[in-house]
């Protein structure tokens, strides 16, 4: 039994990772970067610039923000600046209105607005936004996660304060030092001996994602990929059955999310879609092979918090796709719904990392929802293979014996590895011709 310092620990922990956000968190996280230094120099800035890390510019060119119709950074600063409440978090927009997005869109055109890359730094989440008005100035800077506020203050910030807060060289790989240092074991023994009563909160991921998944298919956002799953033709050749359902409850909720749907997901690890992907393939497989309630919420359980223990050793952004991080979660939960014990979670676990190593993160977009059924796919028959006996071995690829040490050789591969492989697809998404 673990005791209680370390569930402790563990809830903050998960309270930490699992949070609310209103579209894709890297222009959210710009957007609420914004909103507080606009807060410290206390009226409206005449002049906007942005500094922003290779990663934060490649997660957010393509995706639409919400309740805009519109994609990209300019306009999330802009409404960041105009209309946003720091103290909304990752949901920072939520006070958007026809009128505020007019004004937005003047804001714009006013050439207010300087987006540019932040040169000398190795941190992948980096956010400053300098905003101006008149003599005064204010700066807000977000680093090493996507609320995490390091220096607010009136002026501009001096090398020397970057330096500090910044440390040369430091890429915050590993989980962060106030947080407890997850295992699986650990995850597994959490998830499935906590109080119910201390853990049932994570049926709000149900709640939200789920919901974000009905919704979708009320409307045309992204590719429609979840609705297309659901459509005769798809039936005709997928079946209408419980595999079917978790891809197209999963695309739908993801289609609305990078298609600029107002609809809020629970996020994991910084990521709504981490956090769909964490969450709906887990409630669909419950609700479909009729688990009881403490299963789900064991199994909703077990798949956040495997995907925060891969993110520790990962970081919160990175030239691997999300996907396979938290599909790797849906695939550890799916392993307990269907009554896999914990060697038979490390053997899906081994599964996962055998197959999806290496898919690449070409930043947040519509078509993220091909990759999220991708990874889903993969975590199906991951869990299937487990429960059959079948496990990847050592002799095969990078899977090691031993389960942690095949975790970490996956998120190396992705954190340090995959860097060249980062550069370049930035490089190529933003020397096109669109």
């Amino acid at each position: 039994m673990i005791d209680k310092q370390t569930r402790e620990r563990i809830l903050a922990l998960i309270h930490k990772e699992v949070v609310p956000a209103i579209g894709c968190t890297e222009p959210m996280a710009v957007a609420l970067c914004t909103a507080r230094a606009v807060e410290q120099l206390g009226c409206k800035p005449e002049k906007i610039e942005a500094l922003l890390s290779a990663n934060i510019l490649k997660n957010a060119m393509g995706v639409g923000i919400p309740g805009t119709g519109m994609t990209g950074l300019p306009i999330a600063i802009a409404l960041g600046a105009l209309i946003g409440k720091s103290a909304y978090q990752l949901e920072v927009l939520r006070d958007l209105t026809p009128e505020a997005l007019e004004a937005g869109k003047q804001f714009i055109e006013e050439d207010r607005i300087d987006i540019q890359l932040k040169k000398g730094i190795s941190e992948k989440l980096y956010i400053e936004i300098i905003v101006t008005a008149g003599e005064k100035q204010a700066t807000a800077v977000v680093a090493k996660g996507h609320t995490n506020f390091v220096w607010v203050e009136n002026g501009r910030m001096d090398e020397a304060t970057l330096q500090r807060i910044l440390p040369a060289g430091d890429v915050s790989q590993a989980a962060d030092g106030d947080d407890i240092a997850l295992n699986l074991k650990l995850v597994y023994d959490y998830a499935t001996t906590a109080p119910l009563e201390e853990i049932r909160f994570i049926l709000e991921t149900r709640d939200y994602n789920m919901k974000a998944a009905r919704e979708a298919l009320k409307g045309n956002y992204g590719h429609n990929l979840g609705k297309s799953i659901d459509r005769p033709l798809a039936k005709g050749i997928l079946g209408d059955s419980i595999y079917s359902r978790i891809i197209a409850r999963t695309a739908a909720a993801c289609d609305a999310r990078m298609g600029g749907a107002m609809i809020p997901v629970m996020s994991n690890s910084g990521s709504g879609n981490q956090g769909i992907c964490a969450t709906n393939p887990v409630c669909v497989y419950a609700e479909e092979n009729e688990n009881t309630e403490e299963e789900l919420i064991r199994g909703l359980m077990l798949s956040h918090l495997t995907a925060i223990y891969i993110k520790q050793s990962l970081g919160k952004l990175s030239a691997l796709c999300g996907c396979v991080v938290a599909s790797t979660g849906s695939s550890v939960g799916i392993t307990y719904l269907m009554g896999g014990d914990y060697a038979r979670c490390c053997a899906a676990v081994k599964n996962m990392v055998a197959n999806l190593t290496g898919m690449i993160c070409d930043g947040a977009k519509p078509s993220c929802s091909l990759k999220l059924t991708s990874g889903v796919s993969t975590a199906i028959l991951s869990a299937l293979l487990a429960m059959e006996g079948k496990c990847v071995t050592s002799q095969e690829g990078i899977v090691d014996d031993d389960i942690d040490r095949s975790i970490h050789n996956l998120t190396a591969i992705g954190a340090d590895a995959m860097c060249v492989t980062d550069e370049m697809v930035l490089g190529i998404m933003t020397s096109k011709g669109c």
